[in-house]
Parts: structure tokens; sequence; C-alpha cells
């Protein structure tokens, strides 16, 4: 799969290896790249760049403090090429870039595969058991998850466990959009105004 697996499934070897590639890219486009625009800046940060920090992030997608920071220092780093938002907050580039954080594009692509095994998108032989939930009411939607109960902490963030409460929260308008890229689209739009989506620190468990 390309991902670098510890012992205490932490993946930190994986996140730091894949840190390192990116600051290369980054200074090979600092060398080669001397007067980018925003449109060329995008294109090169989303097609060379931001894969390798969301590549099966499903399975590596950390929750230590310590290592979200490392990651997210990276896209740090890439936003001060421009000279323009150079001088701003990390929080004001991102807005000024239309560039939310790493965070929150984890986040997102949880949901997104969340979407894809509840609506059978995948061979349910093949992707996590995530259990539907028995107790319904009349408010969310018709698509809930149980949530499990799980006292050792890298089970609770793990991708089964750690994706409920975040699902279980969208609208139902969302969870059953007719497709995956409608189904993009309605949660962009329904998380627009949370603050994790320019604030990496800020809190985004619903």
């Amino acid at each position: 799969m390309g991902v670098l697996i510890d012992s205490d499934l932490q993946f930190g070897n994986h996140i730091l290896s894949k840190v390192k590639t990116c600051n290369r890219i980054l200074g090979l486009i600092k060398r080669n790249f001397k007067n980018l625009d925003l449109r060329g800046f995008l294109l090169l940060y989303k097609s060379l760049f931001r894969i390798h920090l969301e590549y099966a992030q499903t399975v590596w997608s950390p929750y230590k403090v310590k290592l979200i920071e490392e990651i997210e220092k990276v896209q740090k780093r890439a936003t001060k090429i421009l000279p323009g938002p150079r001088n701003l907050s990390y929080t004001q580039r991102l807005q000024k870039l239309q560039l939310p954080t790493l965070v929150y594009r984890r986040a997102r692509g949880d949901m997104i595969e969340v979407y894809k095994i509840v609506h059978g998108y995948y061979d349910p032989k093949y992707v996590p058991y995530l259990q539907p939930s028995c107790y319904h009411n009349t408010r969310g939607h018709n698509k809930k998850l149980f949530k499990m109960n799980s006292h050792p902490e890298l089970r609770r963030h793990c991708f089964t466990v750690g994706v409920v409460s975040k699902w279980n929260s969208l609208p139902s308008d969302v969870v059953n959009a007719p497709s995956i890229n409608a189904f993009k689209s309605r949660l962009d739009k329904h998380w627009s105004s949370r603050e994790f989506r320019y604030d990496y620190k800020a809190k985004c468990d619903s």
C-alpha cells in the first residue's frame, strides 16, 4: 500500500517520511518557479504536493497533536511561497488562498469513504464494517451508525470508531446525496462555516 507501519500503530515514521518528501518537493518548486502566480501555485500544490499528504490517509490519519502539527507545518511553509499572503497568519493565508486545513481535508476524506461504504460503492467483503444504528428517532438522518464503546485511546481514534460522530451529525440531505460529487458539494457547503476549515486547532468532532 505504500504506508509505513510501526509497532504502536501511530504511523509516526510514515508521517515523517511524507513530510520529508513534501519538503524536498517544496524546495524544487522554490528553485524552479521564481514568479508563481496564484493559479500556478495551486496547480503545483494540489497535483505534486498535497497528494503525498493524503494518500491512504484513512489508514494513517494522526490523532496525536505533535504529528498533526508536523503535517500542518508542511502546508504552512508551502503557503508562504506567494509574496502576497506571506505576511499574513496561517489562517488568513488559507482563507485568502481558499485552501482548507489538512485536518479538514482528512475529515472530509473520511466522510467520503463512509458515504461510499454506506451506499454500497465497495464490495462489503473488503471494507471496514460500519454497524448501522438500531436506534431511530425523529432527529438526524436514516443512515446513522452505531458507536462502539472503546477505552484504549488508539481504538477510539481508528477509522470505524472515529468517523461515527461526524457522520451521525450530518444532515439528511448530505448523507442521502444521489452521487459522490453531490455528497462532496453538500458536505463542503454544510461545513463551510466550521472553524476547522481554516483553523486546524479548532474542534472538528461533529
